[in-house]
């Protein structure tokens, strides 16, 4: 495979875990957190990190926004929910 294709199917699979957790909001980030250690902002941040390499400035804000499909704030008042006792000590536990 030359390293343009391999290239256009990362950048395709990226775009599917995108749009998978786009639709399954139900997933919480600490959820993503404590089974897989990372999360939603974790790819925001990566895509952020993967735009500075190539020399374009993304804020933090922005680049949630482009990997979340509407500003954080607002996915955050749809989407997230409080975290319960018993995810927050799995957190705890797993990030010593």
């Amino acid at each position: 495979m030359d390293k343009q294709t391999q290239i256009e199917i990362e950048a395709a699979a990226f775009r599917t875990l995108q749009e998978h957790l786009a639709k399954r909001t139900d997933v919480q980030n600490i959820d993503m957190m404590n089974l897989a250690g990372f999360c939603r902002n974790c790819l925001s941040r990566w895509y952020q990190e993967a735009a500075e390499v190539k020399g374009l400035t993304i804020t933090k804000d922005e680049a949630r926004e482009l990997f979340y499909g509407m500003p954080f704030p607002e996915w955050k008042n749809k989407y997230q929910t409080e975290a319960t006792n018993q995810q927050k000590a799995s957190f705890n536990d797993s990030h010593k």
